[in-house]
């Protein structure tokens, strides 16, 4: 598997003979579908061609296992290269046409789909996998083990700045200690919706925090401070979980108990309401003109299931996989969600909706 690890994904040493099998088939016969898709076959690209991707750190992961993996099968013909803007700057360079893929860790807003629009730039919205936003906090915090979204919202939304810092104001048993916060930057797509999910509005926050795009820097914030609490990806978490302690999280809307997050909390909808689809959202423009992008595309597609997985992600249903490889085939652009965002949608619904640009 693949560790997250400042910024790059490096093999385990160790790997088991059956994995390394398993993720060299998927590379070299585009996974279960095999790749191309009727376009982008190894003939029409040529050597050099470039996959420029930009955007979401939370997506990066995947979207450095599936780059590392597809230039493999591609014998060094394309390169693809990743970068970690966040969501906002990742949309920033989409819009202007200067990226052929943007990663995404929440939909595109109403002042980018403008943008692009005025651009005169088409895209696809494709769902890849999912994430379990993790509250975590130093594992020295032995007082804390479980919090209510409530309870996230007194601490985070913007009223709090200034008035609410110790963690006994929050429950009279904590301790009379400051907090020390940490959170993703404003340009990140986690932030968005965090913020939509805990507080009630995309972007309504307390602005006293510790905030980066960078998720490492989160991690090691909170791994350096006892009375440390932040949010963070969940691959994060789990590349991490010998430094940190997540919270399990109390929705109170519905009748489940205090969840933790996991990969199997998210598929059977017990983790609430954290759990979030990832996006890549592809150029219409490069996906028909570039051979290398829609080769790349339909690699990603076919083989985010085990690379999302060997990255602590959760891949999306296979019918969800389906739907993606259609929309790719009839190149339906647009956004399912028309620049507002909605917390705890089902993907196959997503995926069922009549795109809007």
């Amino acid at each position: 598997m693949r560790l997250i690890l400042g910024n790059a994904i490096v093999r385990r040493i160790g790997l088991p003979t059956l994995l390394l099998a398993i993720v060299a088939g998927c590379s070299s016969k585009g996974g279960a579908g095999g790749s191309g898709g009727g376009s982008g076959t190894s003939s029409e690209i040529k050597s050099g061609a470039t996959v420029t991707v930009d955007g979401s750190s939370t997506v990066f992961p995947v979207a450095e296992a599936v780059a590392e993996d597809f230039m493999k099968s591609q014998n060094g013909k394309v390169n693809v290269t990743v970068g970690i803007a966040g969501t906002g700057g990742g949309f920033k360079r989409f819009v202007r046409g200067e990226l052929d893929v943007a990663n995404a860790s929440r939909p595109i807003s109403a002042d980018e789909m403008k943008a692009a629009k005025e651009n005169g730039i088409e895209y696809l919205e494709l769902p890849v996998c999912f994430d379990a936003l993790t509250v975590a906090v130093n594992p020295k915090a032995t007082w804390v083990d479980s919090i209510t979204v409530a309870e996230l919202k007194k601490i985070w939304e913007p009223g709090a700045q200034g008035t609410i810092t110790k963690w006994n104001q929050i429950r009279p048993e904590w301790p009379d200690k400051p907090f020390v916060l940490f959170g993703a930057g404003t340009d990140s797509g986690t932030f968005d919706y965090f913020t939509e999910a805990v507080c009630g509005k995309a972007k309504s926050s307390r602005g006293d925090f510790t905030a980066s795009e960078d998720d490492n820097t989160l991690v090691q914030g909170i791994e350096g401070n006892e009375a440390a609490l932040g949010y963070i990806p969940f691959a994060y978490y789990d590349s991490n979980k010998a430094k940190l302690k997540a919270l399990a999280i109390d929705w109170e809307k519905d009748t489940l108990p205090a969840t933790l997050p996991s990969l199997e909390a998210v598929v059977s909808g017990k983790y609430n309401p954290l759990s979030r689809p990832l996006f890549i959202y592809v150029n219409k423009k490069s996906m028909t003109d570039k051979p290398h992008v829609r080769a790349y595309v339909d690699f990603f597609i076919k083989n985010a299931k085990p690379l999302a997985t060997e990255v602590s992600y959760l891949p999306l249903p296979d019918k969800a996989y389906e739907m993606v490889l259609e929309r790719i085939k009839t190149m339906k652009t647009g956004t399912a969600f028309g620049g507002v965002p909605e917390v705890g949608l089902p993907v196959e619904d997503i995926l069922k909706r009549d795109p809007k640009s």
